[in-house]
C-alpha cells in the first residue's frame, strides 16, 4: 500500500519545488509513475481474501479497481487541466495540482481502510479539496452556490452515518471491516432499528446520487472546472456504492424488508434522469444527468445483495468512470473552442475537428452500453438480478435502457453533425494532448472487455 501512498504525498514537495516550466512535466511523469505502480495491485485479484494488510489498511477485490481507477485518474486531471490554467499565477497551478493529489490521497485512504471510521474520516475529508476546486476554479458565477449545495447536502447525509456507526460500535464492540462478517447478527425489530438503518445508508445514497437525493450533483459538475468534474463523476460517486456494499453485512436481516422504496426509487430515477436528458441543452448538465441514471441502476443491483448484482455493479462503477470522465473531457475541449457548454451554439464540429468526432463516437457508444464493452456487461448483470428480485423491474430498466440510448444518440448528434454555426469562424486544432488524454480514457475501456476478470469482485 505505502509503495503507492508514499509518492502520492512526495508529488506535494516535487510540484512546490519544480521550476515553473518544468510544473506540468514533473506532475505528471511523476503521477503516472505511480498510476502505472498501482496496476500491481491488480495481480492479486484471484485471490478472494484480503492482501496487503497493514494495521490500517488492507485491500480485496472490490477495492483494488477503485483503487486504480483512482491513481489512473490523477495524470489525466493533470493533462486536461493545463490549458484550463496556463492564464493563471505560477503559485495558483501549483495549489490547485496540490488540491487534485490531497484528494488522491484521501480516495486512496478511503478505500483501503480497514476501520470503518477510518473509512468515514476520509470520506468526508475528501468534501474538502472538492469544494476549494469548485468555488475557487469554477467556470461561472454560480459556482459557490454549487459548493454550499454540495457541502450541505454531503453532510446533512453523513451526519446520521457518523451516530449510526458509533451505535454499531457500542452493540458489536468492533468497526473492523476485517472481523465484520465473523459478528454474529442481532435481530432487529424497532423502529430504532429501522431508523439505524436509513441512517447507515443515507450518506451513501447521497453521495451516490439516489434520485430526490441528487439535486447537487447537476449544480456541481455544471460549475467545477475540468478536473473536478472528472475527479466527481469517476471517482466520488463511487465512494457511495463501495460504502454500501462494504455495510451492507452488518444491516444483513433489515435489508431484505426496507430496501423495497430505494430499489424502486433508484429505478424511476433511471427513467426520470433519462427524461430530463433528453431535454437538456447544456452538454455538462446531460452527462452529470446521465450519471444520476447510471449510479441509480448500481444502487438497485447493491441493495438487491445477490452475487450477480454486486458484481455487476463494481463492473458499472468502473466502465461509468472511465466513460463520464472521458465525456466531461470532451464537453471541455469543445468549451474551449466555442466557449459555450449550449449544444445549438456548437454544432456540427465534425466538419472541423473529424478525429475528436471518432472519440465523442466511442464515448457516446460507452456511454448507451455498445456490447462488448464493460458498461454493458454491468448493466446487463444488474438488470438480470434485479428481473429474479421482481419480475416488475423489467418496465423500468427496459425503458431506462431505452432512453440512455436516445439521450446519448441525440448527444452525439447534436454536438458533432450539422451544419457549423454561421458565428463559429475559427476552431484552434485539436492537439495532441488531447488525443492522450481520450487514449488513455478509452484503451482501458477496450481492454476491459478482454479481460473484465480484473473488475469482478468477489464472485470471481
Amino acid at each position: 500500500m505505502l509503495k503507492v501512498l508514499i509518492p502520492t504525498i512526495m508529488l506535494v514537495p516535487t510540484v512546490w519545488l519544480a521550476r515553473p516550466k518544468w510544473l506540468w512535466p514533473t506532475a505528471l511523469a511523476q503521477s503516472l509513475t505511480v498510476a502505472l505502480i498501482s496496476l500491481s495491485w491488480l495481480s492479486h485479484s484471484n485471490e478472494t481474501e484480503w492482501t496487503n494488510v497493514n494495521s490500517f489498511m488492507a485491500i480485496d477485490t472490490l477495492s483494488t479497481p477503485l483503487l486504480v481507477l483512482t491513481c489512473w485518474l490523477l495524470p489525466l486531471m493533470i493533462l486536461a487541466s493545463q490549458n484550463h490554467t496556463k492564464l493563471e499565477p505560477i503559485n495558483r497551478q501549483r495549489l490547485y495540482i496540490t488540491l487534485l493529489i490531497s484528494l488522491q490521497a484521501f480516495l486512496i485512504l478511503a478505500f483501503s481502510a480497514t476501520e470503518i471510521i477510518l473509512f468515514y474520516i476520509m470520506f468526508e475529508a475528501t468534501l474538502i479539496p472538492t469544494l476549494v476546486i469548485i468555488t475557487r476554479w469554477g467556470n461561472q458565477t454560480e459556482r459557490l452556490n454549487a459548493g454550499t449545495y454540495f457541502l450541505f447536502y454531503t453532510l446533512a447525509g453523513s451526519l446520521p452515518l457518523l451516530v449510526a456507526l458509533l451505535a454499531l460500535q457500542n452493540s458489536h464492540g468492533s468497526l473492523s471491516l476485517l472481523m465484520m462478517p465473523y459478528t454474529p447478527q442481532i435481530p432487529m425489530h424497532t423502529v430504532a432499528d429501522k431508523l439505524w438503518w436509513a441512517g447507515c445508508l443515507l450518506a451513501f445514497l447521497v453521495k451516490m446520487p439516489l434520485y430526490g437525493m441528487h439535486l447537487w450533483l447537476p449544480k456541481a459538475h455544471v460549475e467545477a472546472p475540468i478536473a473536478g468534474s472528472m475527479v466527481l463523476a469517476a471517482v466520488l460517486l463511487k465512494l457511495g456504492g463501495y460504502g454500501m456494499i462494504r455495510i451492507m453485512p452488518a444491516l444483513e436481516p433489515l435489508t431484505k424488508d426496507l430496501s423495497y422504496p430505494f430499489i424502486i426509487l433508484a429505478l424511476w430515477g433511471v427513467v426520470m434522469t433519462g427524461s430530463i436528458c433528453l431535454r437538456q441543452t447544456d452538454l455538462k448538465s446531460l452527462i452529470a444527468y446521465s450519471s444520476v441514471g447510471h449510479m441509480g441502476l448500481v444502487a438497485g443491483g447493491i441493495l438487491t445483495q445477490t452475487p450477480w448484482g454486486l458484481t455487476g455493479a463494481i463492473i458499472l462503477m468502473i466502465a461509468h468512470g472511465l466513460t463520464s470522465s472521458a465525456l466531461f473531457c470532451l464537453a471541455n475541449t469543445n468549451y474551449e473552442r466555442t466557449h459555450s457548454r449550449t449544444m445549438l451554439l456548437a454544432r456540427g464540429l465534425q466538419m472541423v475537428l473529424p478525429l475528436m468526432t471518432t472519440w465523442w463516437f466511442i464515448a457516446s457508444l460507452a456511454n448507451l452500453a455498445l456490447p462488448p464493452l464493460p458498461n454493458l456487461m454491468g448493466e446487463l448483470m444488474i438488470i438480470t438480478s434485479l428481473l429474479s428480485w421482481s419480475w416488475w423491474t423489467i418496465i423500468l430498466t427496459g425503458l431506462g435502457t431505452l432512453i440512455t440510448a436516445s439521450y446519448s444518440l441525440y448527444m452525439f448528434l447534436m454536438t458533432q453533425r450539422g451544419p457549423l454555426p454561421q458565428h463559429i469562424i475559427y476552431v484552434s486544432p485539436s492537439h495532441t494532448r488531447e488525443h492522450l488524454l481520450m487514449a488513455l480514457h478509452l484503451l482501458p475501456l477496450l481492454l476491459l472487455v478482454t479481460n473484465p476478470y480484473l473488475v469482478w469482485g468477489w464472485t470471481a
